[in-house]
């Protein structure tokens, strides 16, 4: 499917909330984190060396996904994407904004992901950094909570930019609302499939991260990526949408598969 017809996706429509603060801080304030938390994990002996076949296997998908990143965001075009595994037994993965991506081993081993649920994941963590749910939840917090101050920013008597870096710190926290999170996986779904990987995915994805929030701790990514059952039928209807870019793309050559850990 060409550029122009991708870049008239319904599933990239953006709020206007963005233009609250700078995508150029927002980016910034993620590299800062990011690089942050990298540090942390390669102290703790946690990151994945390059030549790791997880972290391959990773960077192998985000490499057929990413050229299609552009046509929702032109910003994508030139972020300094990157994708790194670390070695947390959490059931976790994220992307930050300016294409900061990262998974944790334990999403990988514990829920034994096959690549099409890799890519689901992936997709739908991309999608939350194409439309930019994290700047236009900073532009909300600061129009409905810091309103005053801003206005006094912009007068010139106080600092923009600090509210601004105080709201980026948290962004690796934030919890997406149920809109961000339904944009978040029909783009995702969109994403997947021109990459070659079945959508149909997200199905026994979700139910797999339904069947471990049942335990004591639920996964760490349901603190911010809420999970219900209207979500899983919402893919189900979506499928008839995403599934002609899964039949029109070309497909991956190579299948890696999930970690092989002992039994339990």
């Amino acid at each position: 499917m060409g550029t122009a017809a991708r870049a008239a996706l319904p599933e990239c429509e953006r709020s206007g909330f963005t233009k609250a603060v700078s995508a150029e801080q927002v980016e910034q304030s993620a590299t800062q984190q990011y690089r942050q938390m990298l540090q942390q994990a390669s102290n703790q002996r946690a990151l994945a060396s390059k030549d790791h076949p997880q972290l391959q296997r990773l960077r192998t998908i985000a490499e057929r996904m990413i050229p299609h990143a552009p046509a929702c965001n032109e910003r994508a075009r030139q972020w300094r994407w990157e994708v790194q595994l670390i070695g947390s037994n959490e059931l976790n993965a994220f992307c930050m904004p300016g294409g900061k991506i990262a998974f944790f081993w334990g999403i990988l081993a514990r829920l034994q992901l096959s690549d099409d649920e890799v890519a689901t994941i992936m997709g739908h963590e991309m999608a939350h950094a194409l439309l930019e749910h994290a700047r236009e939840q900073m532009g909300k917090n600061m129009v409905t909570q810091g309103g005053l101050r801003l206005g006094a920013a912009l007068l010139g008597l106080g600092n923009v930019g600090d509210m601004a870096a105080q709201a980026g710190s948290q962004l690796l926290s934030l919890a997406y609302s149920r809109t961000d999170e339904t944009q978040a996986d029909r783009l995702g779904m969109i994403l997947a499939a021109q990459a070659g990987y079945d959508p149909a995915a997200g199905v026994t994805l979700w139910k797999k991260m339904m069947a471990a929030s049942g335990g004591r701790a639920p996964p760490k990514l349901l603190s911010t990526h809420p999970l219900n059952a209207e979500r899983i039928q919402d893919i189900e209807r979506r499928l008839p949408r995403a599934q002609p870019f899964y039949e029109a793309a070309d497909k991956p050559e190579r299948q890696f598969g999930p970690p092989q850990v002992p039994p339990t």
